[in-house]
C-alpha cells in the first residue's frame, strides 16, 4: 500500500491545514505556489521579483520531496497580465536552461487581489 506524504516548507508556509504538495509513490502535485518573500511573508509589487520568488519556492517543495527541478513534467500559470510572458520567460529559463529537457506549461488567465500577479502550481514525477 502505497502511503501519501504531505510535503511543507519552511520557506513557503500555508495559513491552513493544507501542505505546499503531496506525494504518492513516485507523484507529486503542489497546491498553489507564488512570490511570498519568505522573510517578511508579502507578496513583492513587481513581477520580476514574484517569478523569482515562486521559481525558488517550487525548486524548494520539489527537493522537500525529495526530487529535483528535472522531475518537473507540467507546470501550469495562472498570470494577471498574459502579456508580460517575456518576465516569466526569463525566469522560466532559468529554471529549466535545457530546451530538450523542460516541462510542459500552460498559462491562463488569472484574478487576483492585492499585489499577486502570477501563481502556478506544478506535477513531478520521482524516483521512489
Amino acid at each position: 500500500m502505497t502511503t501519501r506524504q504531505s510535503i511543507y516548507i519552511d520557506a513557503f508556509p500555508h495559513a491552513n491545514p493544507i501542505p505546499a504538495a503531496c506525494r504518492i509513490g513516485s507523484l507529486l502535485y503542489s497546491g498553489v505556489i507564488y512570490g511570498r518573500d519568505s522573510a517578511t511573508q508579502q507578496v513583492p509589487a513587481s513581477l520580476d521579483e514574484q517569478c523569482q520568488l515562486m521559481f525558488q519556492h517550487l525548486k524548494a517543495i520539489v527537493e522537500a520531496a525529495g526530487g529535483s527541478l528535472q522531475d518537473v513534467i507540467k507546470v501550469t500559470l495562472w498570470m494577471k497580465d498574459k502579456t508580460q510572458r517575456d518576465v516569466v520567460n526569463r525566469w522560466w529559463e532559468k529554471a529549466f536552461p535545457d530546451k530538450a529537457s523542460r516541462p510542459a506549461r500552460h498559462a491562463l488567465q488569472g484574478d487576483f487581489s492585492g499585489t499577486l500577479l502570477i501563481q502556478c502550481d506544478f506535477i513531478a514525477v520521482l524516483s521512489e
